[in-house]
């Protein structure tokens, strides 16, 4: 059961590095896995903000992982993770994003660690 535990911590502390933009975790992602984190980061945070009235994140931090996702997507728009709703990303608003039940619990547990901090 500790094994468990720990393997479960483990994981949501990866998963935590790589929602916040952990600079280890960006030196072995490839171009795929990149764009998804930066697709998610943007779902998550616009859900928070247009959708719960909650920034866990400044708007120049929010730009500019936007902006970076625009030159991402240059290389590759087709990853099979939200591709249609990201097809003519600007990086201008994340208004238009969907808000599904898998962003939304996303985003939850992104308020739920930072109430737990």
């Amino acid at each position: 059961m500790t094994k468990t535990i720990g393997n479960l911590e483990s994981t949501l502390a990866s998963l935590d590095a790589w929602l916040d933009d952990d600079p280890m975790v960006n030196e072995i992602q490839t171009l795929s896995e990149k764009i998804r984190q930066r697709r998610t980061q943007m779902l998550v945070h616009s859900y928070l903000y247009y959708v719960l009235d909650q920034s866990t994140i400044d708007d120049g931090k929010w730009q500019q992982w936007a902006d970076e996702l625009v030159e991402l997507q240059k290389q590759k728009k087709v990853i099979g993770f939200y591709d249609e709703a990201f097809s003519d990303w600007t990086g201008a608003t994340g208004m238009h994003l969907p808000f599904d039940p898998w962003v939304i619990r996303r985003s939850k547990k992104i308020l739920d660690n930072q109430k737990s901090v």
